[in-house]
């Protein structure tokens, strides 16, 4: 089985000029990027179904406030518009003046987390105001998931790192914190350092092609399998190419199991 935990779409009407935008923010920084979907919901389940993907993870992002009530009530429709092969987080805007109500309503729509990017949202990941939300929505039962690192569309200086996960788990001591991209895109080196270990965990996402076999594989011994997520950030990633890379790697099957699908299983309740 195979869960894909980090993926995006966008509704018809928008996810061509989104996919284009998102193209040319790359293109930007130097960064030309390809995509293996048209960034809708069929298209995504129609690359599921050529790979052998069983159920995959939206992660949105609002932009900006006056999107994040809209956003949530889209990501509500997609586990029944993919008949239960699509499920999606939430996302709040940190900016919103109301964001515990935002939060309560994610809640009722019976979204189980929250993304945010620090990029995208102009935050810096352990800022207090963040702490706030964050303790807020795990007292709601939420899983929290960033974007960490390194952004291919976005200049530096980068608003997440390491430590900062680091700190925030020490200040909030409960909740599932996933940090993407095998816990911060390009800093590997802290990674080890700051949340190898822990109790926060990190997902495969945009992974084969930028880190080595051997950095995968020290995560793997160092950190435990049960606390990484096979993850790809569909449309950036092809799951097919991502699968076969994780399944030709020199750990066993069980490893191999709470990767793809059992740990997702375990913090979606599914």
């Amino acid at each position: 089985m195979y869960i894909d935990f980090h993926t995006h779409l966008f509704p018809d009407k928008i996810a061509p000029k989104a996919k284009q935008q998102l193209i040319d923010n790359g293109l930007r920084y130097g960064n030309v990027l390809s995509t293996c979907t048209d960034m809708t919901l069929d298209s995504l389940l129609q690359r599921m179904n050529e790979w052998g993907v069983d159920m995959s993870l939206v992660l949105p992002i609002a932009t900006k406030p006056s999107q994040t009530r809209h956003i949530n009530e889209f990501a509500s429709t997609l586990s029944e518009k993919s008949g239960g092969r699509v499920m999606s987080f939430g996302s709040v805007h940190p900016d919103c003046e109301n964001w515990k109500e935002e939060i309560d309503i994610i809640v009722k729509l019976g979204l189980k987390g929250l993304k945010f990017h620090a990029e995208y949202q102009d935050f810096t990941l352990d800022e207090p105001r963040m702490i706030r939300i964050y303790d807020y929505a795990f007292s709601k039962g939420l899983i929290i998931i960033h974007h960490a690192g390194v952004d291919l569309g976005m200049p530096p200086p980068y608003h997440t790192s390491p430590s900062q996960f680091a700190f925030v788990a020490k200040e909030l001591q409960g909740g599932t914190l996933i940090a993407a991209h095998l816990g911060g895109h390009a800093q590997w080196d802290d990674v080890e350092r700051y949340i190898i270990g822990s109790d926060i965990y990190i997902d495969t996402s945009m992974g084969q092609n930028y880190y080595s076999q051997e950095q995968f594989l020290k995560f793997v011994k160092n950190h435990g399998s049960d606390k990484i997520l096979f993850a790809t950030d569909s449309p950036w990633s092809r799951a097919d190419e991502e699968i076969s890379s994780i399944n030709s790697l020199p750990i066993s099957q069980d490893e191999k199991d709470n990767i793809f699908y059992k740990n997702a299983k375990r913090l979606l309740g599914i």
